[in-house]
């Protein structure tokens, strides 16, 4: 037996914290009846509803996506660009992006069916560290990427430090790679942390995620987490 609420996030529909807050709406049925309690146990054969919606009860089925730049993290796009999902038709499982990464970024991102498991990845008190590569306008000083170490203010709201390495300069363009290592998971937050230093971001790839990395893989590619690798990832996050 499960709890309800684990089971709904495991089906895809949500996480487990909207599964819960679900469940006290009234919005959850198990056989028929609705079903208020959290820590509800159900068995395999009991039939779940959402909103009158009996849910598919999937495996979960985890990937590591190199996501190109000028793709959508989303499973569907109003105006019809091109989104993650349509690099996964030949898998029947409704999966979706874990996070995501901006339109013109490109990198890991991580795509499930796994309604919990993204749910803990994208805790705010998670601290899985993630690796970028910017190729940034101008050279950066020593005394800028200090400033990115110890934390600046975008947003009104201070960084959490972040290591910085200058990896190459490139005086004929005027350009700079750098690499950024972070937890954090705001909104732009990469290419804001340079803008407030004066450096914009021409271009960003995110190279890591915790211990994963791009290995093997060409942009548009993907490959199967392991069944420790999705154990270990649960286990980098500090709740």
């Amino acid at each position: 037996m499960e709890r309800l609420q684990k089971v709904i996030a495991n089906a895809g529909i949500t996480s487990r914290r909207k599964a819960e807050d679900f469940i006290l709406q009234g919005r959850v049925k198990v056989n028929g009846q609705v079903v208020r309690k959290l820590g509800t146990k159900v068995k395999e054969k009991d039939v779940v509803e959402v909103d009158d919606v009996p849910i598919e009860k999937e495996e979960p089925v985890y990937y590591l996506f190199y996501k190109p730049r000028g793709v959508i993290s989303a499973v569907a796009d109003d105006r019809g660009r091109e989104v993650v999902t349509d690099y996964f038709k030949e898998v029947e499982a409704r999966i979706f992006p874990v996070g995501r990464l901006d339109y013109d970024t490109s990198g890991i991102l991580l795509v499930t069916n796994d309604g919990e498991f993204a749910h803990l990845m994208m805790h705010p008190k998670s601290k899985i560290k993630k690796t970028y590569i910017a190729k940034v306008v101008g050279k950066p000083s020593k005394e800028a990427l200090e400033a990115l170490r110890r934390g600046i203010v975008i947003d009104g709201r201070k960084t959490a430090p972040a290591k910085v390495k200058l990896k190459s300069v490139r005086r004929k363009t005027n350009r700079s790679i750098v690499e950024l290592t972070i937890h954090e998971g705001r909104y732009h937050q990469v290419r804001k942390m340079f803008e407030t230093i004066g450096h914009p971001v021409e271009k960003l790839k995110r190279e890591k995620y915790g211990f994963l990395t791009l290995d093997g893989l060409a942009p548009g590619e993907k490959r199967p987490l392991k069944p420790v690798e999705v154990k270990k990832l649960k286990d980098l996050v500090v709740t």
